[in-house]
């Protein structure tokens, strides 16, 4: 009875483990996201890096990389 038990054990967690591709994608992010607060804050109130480079560059940032890295799964070899 109690190997039952064993072979239907559901780990939760099993599928959310990252690999080192996730954080360095996610290193990426995060740089990213530094640089553009440090772009925004460099430039002068009317500018073009305060005002569009910064802000596509966050976008990009929190939007596009962020979530590949949380959501990017290694293909295993059969």
């Amino acid at each position: 009875m109690n190997n039952k038990k064993e072979g239907k054990n559901i780990h939760l967690f099993e599928s959310w483990a990252f690999s080192k591709t996730n954080y360095i994608i996610g290193a990426i992010g995060v740089v990213t996201i530094i640089l553009a607060y440090f772009i925004m804050a460099s430039g002068t109130v009317n500018s073009f890096r305060s005002l569009t480079l910064a802000p596509v560059m966050l976008f990009i940032g929190y939007l596009i990389i962020i979530p590949i890295a949380l959501i990017y799964r290694d293909k295993k070899k059969k």
